[in-house]
């Protein structure tokens, strides 16, 4: 098996690249990695599909989206098949990241993001939820790290406390859903989701990546039927 590195970015956050896996069965295969770690690739995206899944399933109109992290758009992708979206925020940090799905060094990025019901923030996730108005969405995915674990950068912490879980239930629309993508068991964030919305589950996942037998978790939230309105300062 070999490597060819396509395309590389570094900023404050550190390195961020894509590379070409090369001599395995079938076509090339994209990689991304994060500051050395493994982030996704486009042979395996089942758990970005999953996650999208679970989202639209969890609320009976998923009209307006918000899609923490783009990745190399497979979330997305799953996203603006739902006939049912209208519209779709998709939020990532890495400008590097988009240009290279806009200019087809991800070849299905170019097509992906000309969806006119798609839009890309090139933000925080943090800053772009606390600038939503309220009720701003019916579904919000977070998909921008390996869940509170595994964290590829430590700022990403914050997204899985309780004072930012409430940010992001103040920009649901009644009846909507939070969901969250972990690589491994999270069972402070179950509580502290539980805490927040007042209903929370999780979700176990199996997934073949790199030829090996893993599992992923998520964690899906609504609020309460009747249950106050939480603050952000929690």
């Amino acid at each position: 098996m070999g490597y060819d590195e396509v395309a590389r970015s570094v900023t404050e956050r550190g390195e961020l690249v894509l590379r070409r896996r090369t001599g395995t069965d079938g076509p090339a295969v994209l990689e991304l990695r994060a500051n050395g770690v493994f982030v996704m690739d486009t042979a395996e995206h089942s758990s970005e599909q999953a996650l999208a899944d679970a989202a639209l399933a969890s609320v009976e109109q998923p009209r307006r989206v918000l899609v923490g992290g783009l990745g190399l758009g497979f979330t997305l992708d799953r996203v603006l098949g739902d006939w049912r979206v209208e519209h779709c925020d998709v939020v990532e940090i890495e400008p590097a990241l988009v240009e290279w799905m806009r200019d087809g060094t991800v070849p299905h990025g170019r097509q992906l993001l000309a969806d006119r019901r798609a839009r890309v923030i090139v933000a925080d996730v943090a800053t772009a939820v606390a600038e939503a108005g309220p009720a701003s969405y019916d579904v919000v995915l977070l998909d921008v790290d390996n869940g509170p674990g595994q964290l590829v950068h430590d700022a990403n912490a914050a997204l899985y406390d309780v004072p930012f879980l409430h940010v992001v239930r103040r920009t649901l629309a009644p009846g909507g859903a939070l969901v969250v993508w972990s690589a491994g068991p999270a069972p402070q964030l179950l509580a502290d989701l539980e805490a927040s919305f007042g209903h929370a589950e999780e979700q176990t996942h199996e997934v073949r990546l790199q030829e090996r037998d893993e599992h992923y978790w998520l964690y899906v939230a609504r609020p309460a039927a009747g249950r106050p309105e939480a603050s952000a300062a929690g």
